[in-house]
């Protein structure tokens, strides 16, 4: 059984109300008494469950969350998990809401992140673009005491609290060494096609991949970046041109979104088995792909962990409790047409 405050005043030889005063931190506890309580808790293995304190005191939470806008398949099942998150933390005194804003756009982003700050929440999660106006707004946020997490892109720059994502760097080595083995003697070129260099998980992975094939596959000619801005329909553009240009292309790493363009533009060139295509982000449509053959390997995100931590870091930073840095590791999901969750191989 978990120890209550019952055992803790036992322990302590003290009664409830003085156990009471020390949990919330409250005066009139003399610092003895305060070390009878405090090493209480520590040898009975204590842990306040906060929730329950605050719904008790019908104390309640209220969190932002600022999203990109647009088509982008792994964006909309990232606000789909927000709302099902908004749902379900109800009841449990917790109001969220969402705003979506232009992707990789920095000032409609600024302007979102002043608008929370005059609302006043407990928390902000935001898809953050590395700008300088929003390194500002981010400040301002926490100068309010409000706590802000990033998500997916990272803004290490600047105060925020916590990143809820994976480690893009080494996503993007890990993308580097699976083309080079997968591609092995073929000959040919490796194409990059980029969202937007103006966020950081883009130009991470760009920097990872570019590291790996320089380092180990030295040889293999990499042609410049293009940026698709996770648009499918200029994706689709993009690597058709790319064929065009280099019909003797061996391979192309997507770090982006966009991938609807990507598939179209190898089918449609008859190039679905020539092309090694590496992606990110286990979709609907990336995850037909990858079951076609026309995406050799998908790098995935869990983007309904990356929302619970971020839910759990903005409450834990409005309560003034740790972060449990182990818990809200993001891990690297790497996927096969062998291997795909819920059975669907």
């Amino acid at each position: 059984m978990r120890p209550t405050v019952h055992d803790i005043a036992a322990e302590a030889g003290v009664s409830l109300a003085t156990v009471d005063r020390v949990l919330n931190n409250r005066p009139g506890v003399r610092a003895v008494t305060r070390g009878k309580v405090e090493q209480a808790i520590a040898t009975l293995g204590y842990v306040r469950d906060v929730a329950a304190a605050n719904l008790a005191k019908g104390r309640g939470y209220s969190l932002n969350f600022i999203l990109p806008a647009g088509e982008n398949s792994f964006m909309r099942g990232l606000e789909a998990e927000v709302r099902a998150a908004k749902a379900h933390l109800a009841s449990e005194r917790t109001e969220i809401t969402i705003r979506c804003v232009p992707a990789f756009d920095a000032s409609a982003l600024a302007d979102a992140l002043a608008e929370a700050r005059r609302q006043r929440p407990a928390g902000v999660a935001v898809v953050a673009v590395d700008a300088p106006e929003v390194v500002r707004a981010v400040e301002e946020l926490r100068q309010e005491g409000i706590a802000v997490v990033t998500l997916v892109s990272d803004l290490p720059g600047s105060t925020r609290d916590h990143f809820a994502g994976v480690d893009n760097i080494a996503a993007g080595r890990t993308a580097g060494n699976l083309m080079g083995r997968f591609l092995g003697d073929r000959a040919g070129p490796v194409a990059v096609v980029a969202g937007s260099m103006l966020v950081r998980d883009h130009r991470e992975r760009l920097e990872g991949f570019q590291a790996v094939m320089h380092e180990c596959f030295e040889t293999r000619l990499l042609l410049p970046v293009v940026e698709g801005q996770d648009d499918a329909a200029l994706v689709e553009k993009l690597v058709g041109g790319l064929i065009e240009r280099h019909p003797d292309l061996a391979g192309i790493y997507s770090l982006g979104a966009g991938n609807r363009g990507l598939v179209a533009a190898l089918e449609k060139a008859g190039k679905a088995e020539a092309v090694c295509a590496i992606a990110h982000e286990l979709t609907p449509h990336s995850r037909a792909a990858l079951l076609s053959g026309t995406i050799d390997v998908l790098l995935n995100q869990d983007a309904g962990h990356e929302i619970r931590s971020a839910i759990r870091v903005l409450k834990a930073k409005a309560d003034g409790l740790p972060v449990i840095e182990a818990q809200e590791r993001i891990r690297i999901d790497i996927f096969l047409k062998d291997n795909l969750p819920n059975g669907q191989a």
